[in-house]
């Protein structure tokens, strides 16, 4: 399709900047409840972004958003205006490239890192930067084929805490079976640049056979899944594993060839161009754009796919991201300012899908026994809380738990304080979902004003990462208090 202008693009970036929406607004789409997200009190919650691509979550539960484009890091949050607060230098947009994938560290707080793919005028590639000083920026891989088009560009740390890479097979088909090239593959590294151990290769190579894969995501057993746009047939929902052949391009869609790996969803290009992909509640979220939908992917016991079920549609144009925050809320990221969609006055937009009152939400944590406080406490009366919490995820030195707050009172309830005691010295490095303090072994969190409002028997999630000496027990109690 035809692309626009230099001085197109820039007429739109004036018009879209007088007309900003800093108030939320409700946009009634048709669904109703679907895999704990309630599609009929969608809200959208920021405008005015130019060709947003990639997402990804600070702790202080604000997004950091690409603008594809203009090659900028906008920070945002629902309600206000976005705020540029970073822009990659040596970015070449043409066509479908630019500033794509973005990762934030999960020791962020510890060492402030921010992971980007780009293109420049001669390749794609995998940055990291400091907010504070991008014009810094570390190049841990470059070299990876670029084109106006099948670009890739998802990056997204997995549940192992490696950095997973997505590249498109830049035009040339022969590149996504050839071993020899990153393009047309999933990568995977380290988060300091180098190549894993353990990777089938013996390179960053971790799948190959791929087209132009642009979405991401594992479940709580941490399988691993991928979006895989089609050529003209069929597009796919991958489950990806080490080593494997996903086919292209002897393969699209299923062939039931025993040397390639067989998609567990396909659509018709129209009904979808899945880019960006999450996963809660035993669903994977496929931001479609052709389709102008979010597909919605029931998985089985097994980690095959059940009957999709279509959310949003017609109702945003086309959606490029999509992700899971740390308020619980889903999140996606139009993208009819990419030269083939049809612009409203306050696009590229965010919009938040809330979670159904009695349905749970997350983010996915790997497979692991997890260790739980014994019994919920909390206070007790008309306004009343509990909070419980579990160990999901254990490693030499270090940690994942979460812990999940829960309105047992008769009234909404606007804040919350959860207050815990370590008893092994373990210290929290990263927190999503609320805010925290920790004096010695005694730690606090209390919700951010994001939250929002909890429903009687409504729940929201706090997710960690710690570190620990060796030992891991689980507080006792854990109290909760309404704010």
């Amino acid at each position: 399709m035809p692309m626009r202008s230099l001085s197109a693009v820039a007429a739109a970036v004036c018009a879209t900047a007088v007309a900003f929406v800093l108030a939320l607004v409700a946009v009634p789409p048709a669904g109703a409840v679907t895999a704990g997200f309630d599609f009929g009190r969608a809200q959208v919650s920021v405008t005015g972004l130019q060709v947003p691509w990639g997402m990804a979550f600070l702790p202080d539960g604000s997004a950091l958003v690409t603008e594809r484009s203009l090659g900028r890091i906008m920070q945002v949050r629902p309600g206000e205006t976005p705020v540029a607060v970073a822009t990659v230098p040596g970015v070449s947009a043409i066509g479908e490239s630019g500033l794509l994938g973005i990762a934030v560290s999960p020791t962020y707080e510890q060492d402030r890192w921010v992971y980007v793919y780009f293109t420049t005028a001669t390749d794609n590639r995998v940055a990291r930067l400091r907010l504070d000083a991008p014009q810094s920026l570390q190049v841990l891989l470059s070299g990876i084929p670029r084109a106006s088009f099948h670009d890739g560009g998802r990056i997204a740390f997995g549940p192992d805490g490696m950095l997973y890479v997505a590249t498109g097979d830049a035009g040339d088909t022969a590149n996504a079976q050839d071993l020899g090239t990153p393009a047309g593959k999933i990568l995977r590294m380290r988060p300091d640049g180098t190549v894993p151990p353990d990777n089938p290769f013996g390179t960053f190579v971790y799948s190959y056979g791929h087209r132009n894969v642009q979405g991401l995501a594992w479940d709580e057993q941490g399988r691993m899944y991928a979006t895989e746009f089609g050529q003209d047939t069929f597009d796919e929902v991958n489950r990806i594993v080490a080593g494997g052949n996903y086919g292209w391009p002897i393969c699209e869609g299923r062939c039931s060839n025993p040397e390639f790996r067989d998609p567990i969803v396909t659509w018709a290009t129209a009904e979808a161009s899945p880019s960006g992909l999450a996963y809660a509640n035993g669903t994977l979220f496929a931001a479609a754009l052709r389709g102008g939908r979010l597909w919605t992917v029931p998985l089985t016991a097994d980690g095959d796919a059940g009957t999709p079920v279509a959310e949003l549609q017609g109702a945003y144009g086309r959606l490029r991201a999509v992700a899971v925050g740390p308020d619980g809320w889903l999140w996606v990221a139009t993208s009819n300012r990419d030269g083939r969609g049809m612009p409203t006055a306050d696009d590229d937009r965010i919009i938040r899908i809330p979670p159904a009152d009695d349905g749970p939400t997350g983010s996915p944590t790997p497979s692991v026994t997890p260790t739980v406080s014994p019994t919920p406490t909390g206070s007790d009366g008309p306004s009343a809380c509990t909070a419980t919490y579990r160990v999901v995820n254990d490693w030499s030195g270090g940690f994942q738990a979460e812990i999940l707050v829960r309105n047992t009172g008769t009234a909404r309830m606007t804040g919350w304080r959860v207050e815990f005691t370590f008893p092994d010295g373990q210290t929290v490095t990263q927190l999503w979902g609320g805010r925290h303090t920790q004096s010695g072994a005694s730690v606090t969190v209390v919700n951010e004003s994001w939250n929002g409002a909890l429903a009687p028997d409504g729940t929201t999630t706090v997710g960690f990462t710690g570190t620990h000496r060796g030992a891991n027990g689980v507080p006792s109690p854990v109290t909760c208090t309404p704010a």
